[in-house]
């Protein structure tokens, strides 16, 4: 603590103190310190493994894009940590969504999609700025946009299902590959890549998004899928009141229109978002298949919250009903019968705030 202190100190050139834990994440360490004239920063520091190296030089240069999150006050790559402004203590998403204000939480999703959306429009035209940027704070690791993320998660999935007895149709490789390749490279935005709720400030000046570990340009339908399913790799996972996925879906869409008229069209942006859910659900069935031997809650500390059974279950579902991709959706219909289906645990509730 007192070398990264020292560290983040040189940097600003100001000394810190009183170091308070913000949580930080399996690659990082977040603390808020105290300056000698009475302020506050935010101190992340890194790991040195090659992930925690990549979530390093994604943070830093979407930091440095300076489109969105917290002003980057100071780098040292030696560490590796960066230095950002404090945005204070204000609700995420996640505290209203797990609060009793509906209208909170309302305001609170529209606040999110309609933020996201306009980051998204404002970015288009920056991607060889973020580029620039990763390769000046680079370490020696792909970023995520180079790393091809997907491909190894479609290629980890029949193992994934052979490991829970469930014999993949031979269709599956071919259908996986035309999800995780076609489009790819369109419609393109930039992204901080974790846009979960816990990681979004509601704040009096509007919404403000923190944790830039995975940023990186991506298909607009990734970030759709979010307000859809909701929330795709995220923790905080409930059902949504009827209707409203698609209202938050579409304040969003309202936004990135303004730099893709062409997604206007529901030709182009539904057979889009269905892929992107297919992605992520692939995504997901590999990262939480091996852990769901012992059911237990999807956040350590934080309740009410999902388990991970419920949370996968509620995944394969909506994936079920993906029948453009006829192997894939039987594939999730096999994983609901012959695991799910043995399962003891309640249907995903609603948010608390909607009523549960």
């Amino acid at each position: 603590m007192d070398e990264i202190l020292r560290a983040a100190g040189e940097v600003l050139g100001v000394e810190l103190s009183d170091p308070v834990d913000l949580g930080g994440s399996p690659r990082s360490v977040v603390l808020r310190c105290r300056t000698a004239s009475g302020g506050s920063v935010v101190v992340k520091k890194f790991g040195t493994d090659p992930e925690d190296l990549r979530a390093f030089t994604s943070e830093t240069a979407g930091l440095s894009l300076g489109l969105a999150g917290p002003e980057l006050l100071g780098v040292d790559a030696s560490v590796p940590l960066v230095v950002m402004e404090d945005l204070g203590s204000a609700p995420t998403l996640a505290d209203v969504l797990l609060g009793d204000d509906p209208r909170a939480a309302l305001d609170g999703l529209s606040a999110w999609a309609r933020g996201l959306g306009r980051l998204a429009t404002a970015s288009v035209r920056r991607r060889a700025d973020l580029a620039s940027l990763s390769a000046r704070h680079g370490m020696s690791v792909p970023s995520w946009d180079e790393n091809p993320w997907a491909l190894r998660c479609a290629a980890e999935l029949p193992s994934a299902l052979a490991g829970v007895g469930v014999e993949a149709p031979p269709e599956l490789a071919g259908e996986l590959e035309r999800i995780v390749t076609t489009g790819a490279d369109e419609y393109l935005a930039f992204t901080p890549g974790d846009t979960c709720p816990d990681n979004n400030l509601l704040t009096p000046d509007g919404l403000r998004l923190i944790d830039f570990e995975s940023a990186c340009y991506q298909p607009v339908f990734m970030t759709a899928a979010y307000c859809r399913m909701p929330f795709a790799t995220c923790w905080c996972v409930f059902t949504l009141p009827a209707g409203l996925a698609e209202k938050i879906e579409e304040t969003y869409r309202a936004e990135v229109v303004e730099a893709y008229p062409e997604l206007v069209r529901d030709e182009i942006w539904q057979p889009g978002i269905r892929r992107a859910v297919a992605l992520w659900t692939v995504y997901m069935t590999t990262e939480l298949i091996p852990r769901v031997a012992e059911d237990r809650p999807t956040h350590r500390t934080r309740r009410p919250v999902p388990t991970l059974r419920q949370l996968l279950r509620h995944r394969w579902e909506m994936a079920s009903t993906l029948e453009e991709f006829p192997a894939f959706a039987e594939t999730m219909r096999l994983l609901l019968r012959d695991v799910a289906d043995g399962w003891d645990v309640p249907p995903l509730p609603g948010y608390p705030a909607f009523g549960g």
